[in-house]
């Protein structure tokens, strides 16, 4: 199985976004994942679409997560993903 590209958009300075990419990390033990982390303060577009809502978790398959971000919803994300 190859790795689930996760991209994690965020800003330097934001809590939140540290704690999402650690539970991330954590998690990457149990899942296959690919974590691609974009700092929305270098892209204007990025910037202007995530400003309000990092930490945004983003899956290659179109899920994702947004704003305060637990271990639980994170795995309910990732779970379909699981290996057998």
């Amino acid at each position: 199985m190859s790795a689930l590209e996760v991209r994690l958009y965020g800003k330097p300075g934001c809590h939140l976004c540290e704690e999402a990419e650690e539970l991330i990390e954590d998690l990457s033990a149990e899942y296959s994942v690919s974590l691609q982390t974009l700092d929305i303060t270098a892209d204007p577009a990025l910037f202007e679409r995530f400003r309000y809502e990092i930490p945004v978790i983003e899956l290659n398959d179109g899920r994702s997560l947004a704003g305060r971000i637990d271990r639980a919803k994170l795995r309910e994300l990732l779970e379909p993903l699981q290996k057998p």
